[in-house]
């Protein structure tokens, strides 16, 4: 077995492969189960580093690491040097044990703010963000970044080098532009030589889905890790299967539909109770519609499910007809 930690400045991680931040996915419930299934590190939900919006119930609730297994990492979204200085130093105080920047979201609601990935075409800035940060605190610092803002306009390696001297601790490069947003093949060339360039860890990312894949990108790219990200949406077990792979060369597999099972309903109790049971039956809806993706089930379950209104009656109905009465 080979030793596939990562250090991150100060902070040691037990595995290399990691769970991507998401927005209105990677929340507390889906951070705990990716933990438990074998990431080395779930990132939370962007915050913004705007200082009214810092103690809004949404921000708390993201900033809420109650029960979860260290290390914190918390993604902070903004652009203004100052304000993400001390919003680094709030989320700190408040446990976050790294501190993660968001310039890869492509968004256009967020790009039209000049934040997430719109920064990459401003390198100065870029410079100035990541030099008040890593100032402001004494943990760990990285940053989530795409290969640039359009295929003829790829920056990825000059960002890194701007973040290695700015004492980055490590960069995960999500290999598309932002132009491309989540469309066409993933381009794994620039993660590539970004770690050719660069001293620090690169985790990469973009449509890694499977061990076999996994594997081959890091392969290729020749980077410290992967992060996964939107196919592990409704399996969360992918992450351990992966982990699994990239140590010992074998893949255990999908777990038991029981355990299968068992695992969405640990997600929609927890959901119940960080949301309260209105938002959390509705939000509850999209997950149990991946995890019926990934398990292959039928879309008349789905329908069903999405008539219920109340939590203990969709909690019955999974255990009740997802995998039969016979299960």
């Amino acid at each position: 077995m080979t030793d596939s930690s990562i250090q991150l400045g100060g902070v040691k991680l037990q595995g290399s492969v990691l769970a991507a931040p998401m927005a209105g996915v990677s929340d507390r419930p889906y951070r705990r189960l990716a933990r438990i299934h074998g990431a080395a590190l779930a990132v939370s939900e962007m915050i913004s580093a705007n200082p009214a919006l810092r103690h809004s119930s949404e921000s708390l609730r993201r900033t809420d690491h109650s029960g979860e297994t260290g290390p914190i990492s918390i993604q902070l979204l903004g652009a203004d040097p100052l304000q993400m200085a001390e919003a680094a130093k709030f989320n700190v105080d408040r446990g976050a044990n790294i501190i993660d920047i968001n310039m890869g979201c492509p968004s256009k609601k967020v790009c039209n703010r000049r934040v997430g990935s719109a920064l990459l075409r401003h390198e100065i800035l870029v410079g100035q963000i990541l030099d008040a940060v890593v100032s402001a605190v004494d943990v760990p610092v990285t940053l989530k970044i795409r290969t640039g803002w359009a295929p003829d306009q790829r920056n990825g390696v000059r960002i890194a080098k701007i973040a290695e001297s700015a004492g980055v601790s490590a960069l995960s490069v999500h290999g598309r532009t932002r132009q491309c947003k989540f469309h066409g093949p993933v381009e794994y060339q620039t993660i590539k030589q970004i770690k050719r360039e660069v001293g620090i860890p690169v985790i990469a990312n973009g449509d890694i889905d499977s061990p076999q894949k996994a594997k081959r990108v890091l392969e290729y790219t020749q980077a410290d890790g992967i992060m996964i990200g939107r196919a592990a949406q409704g399996q969360p077990w992918l992450f351990g299967r992966i982990a699994n792979y990239l140590n010992c060369g074998i893949d255990p597999g999908d777990p038991h539909p029981i355990s299968k099972r068992d695992t969405l309903l640990t997600h929609l109790s927890e959901l119940y109770l960080l949301y309260g049971n209105v938002n959390g039956v509705r939000i509850a809806r999209k997950h149990v519609s991946w995890y019926t993706s990934a398990i292959g089930n039928v879309q008349v379950f789905r329908r069903r499910f999405n008539l219920i209104d109340k939590p203990d009656e969709q909690i019955e109905f999974v255990r009740r007809h997802l995998i039969g009465p016979e299960g």
